[in-house]
Order: C-alpha cells, then structure tokens, then sequence
C-alpha cells in the first residue's frame, strides 16, 4: 500500500507527525533535536532520529510478537515510522527499577537505590508545567482516562518493563526507568503509542554503571553520539535473532 505524505500534524520537539491520505494511518518523523530539563536546554545528537526510528520500530515489533499492541505498523525510510493515527491522552507512565532522575530529589533517595518491585507513576503531559506529577485520582477526575483505561496503561508498562528488562541484560544493560505514552484510534480502541529509545529510557552499563541514555546530554556526560550508536548497535544484533 502506498503512503502520501501531507501536512503535519503536530511539530513536537523529538518528532513529527504527518497527515497521511489514510484517514487511519500517520508517518512519526525522527529529529536529531534534543532537549532536557522542560525544553530549557537544546541541542542535536548526530544521526538521533535514524537511531530513534531503528530502535523503536524493533522494539514495538519486538512487543506486538509477545502481544503487546502499540500504533506501530512499519519502518518506511531512515526517519520514518507509520503508525496508526491516535488522539493521546495527556498522561505519561514511568516505570522505575531504581531511583534516578526526579524522584530522588522529590524523596530524597539515593540515586541507584533499587525498588523491592516496579514503582509506577504518572506525569500530566504539559511542558509549560514541568509535566507535573499526578496521581490515578487526577486521571479519572479530569477525565484524561477512564479507570479502565488506566488499568490497561499500567498493566501495559508493566508488562513491557518484564519484557524489555532481559532485553537489555542480555546486552549488558540494566533499564533504570522509562516513560510510556498511550492514544486511542479514532474507533476507541487503546493503544501504545510514541516511541521506545534512549530519549525515554535510562539504561545503564551492568559492568561499569556508566549512563547509555540521554543523560549523557543532560548532564554533559560527553560520548552522546558515540552512546546512542552503540546501544543501536547492541539492540540491533540482539533483535536479529528475536525477530
């Protein structure tokens, strides 16, 4: 089936996304944009969106094998990734291993300190806030999902986090946290949707405890390129045997 490519959708600060002449299917473009800390700091990391786009169309196809659906449907360019046209909902599900990042300093955990099970939480999408944290009593009363919806989200992330972390330990990777996002198509049905990469991952070295994930521009790690090319490079042999 032939895909034209119309106007965008939505210009997002990693990604954008195209109107198709299918009025259920859209084409997610991969930047090399990156941003932290709210959008304050900006930059680009070489070759980021064809490593985006590589990473995650693995990953979902890696996912939708072990039944878990998202809104990918195929990798068409370098750059590009069709997937099935969602309206979002508003709420991002992190998934936590270990503290690191916000929840250090709003708990005051030492970064590293491992949770006895998966913690889950939720942040409002809305960067002129700080993409503020909620709770599952925000997402029901402002209607962004309904309690079912949100057992499904979390159940997902889950799910994914039990799928993915082998994943990763198999390449000498330990995955920290990472962020979900979910969208419903225009016939209701619910789905995982966005992306899976670096950008929304933090993944560090079993061996060295090193960051492999965008902390590296965080924080002015250094190595950012060389990073991101690496860990495509380990998913990249690793799922050439699981797909």
């Amino acid at each position: 089936m032939k895909i034209e490519r119309k106007s965008p959708l939505y210009d997002g600060k990693s990604k954008i996304i195209f109107e198709t002449d299918h009025e259920d299917l859209a084409i997610q473009y991969f930047k090399d944009d990156a941003t932290a800390f709210n959008a304050q700091k900006k930059g680009t990391i070489l070759n980021k969106g064809v490593l985006n786009n590589q990473i995650s169309s693995q990953i979902f196809r890696y996912l939708e094998k072990h039944g878990v659906h998202s809104h990918f449907v195929n990798r068409i360019s370098d750059r590009e990734m069709l997937v099935k046209k969602l309206k979002i909902i508003p709420v991002e599900v992190v998934v936590r291993n270990k503290a690191a990042g916000s929840i250090c300093k709003r708990l005051g955990l030492e970064k590293g300190t491992p949770f006895k099970k998966p913690l889950v939480e939720y942040f409002f999408k809305n960067d002129s806030l700080g993409d503020p944290l909620i709770s599952e009593g925000h997402i029901e009363y402002f209607q962004w999902a309904t309690s079912s919806e949100l057992n499904f989200m979390k159940n997902t992330a889950l799910t994914v986090n039990k799928m993915l972390g082998p994943c990763f330990e198999k390449i000498g990777l330990f995955l920290v946290d990472f962020k979900l996002e979910f969208g419903r198509t225009h016939r209701g049905e619910l789905l995982l949707a966005d992306e899976i990469t670096l950008d929304g991952c933090r993944l560090w070295d079993t061996v060295t405890g090193e960051s492999m994930d965008k902390d590296r521009f965080r924080f002015d790690l250094g190595k950012v390129d060389e990073t991101y090319r690496e860990v495509a490079v380990r998913l990249n042999h690793y799922f050439e045997s699981q797909l």
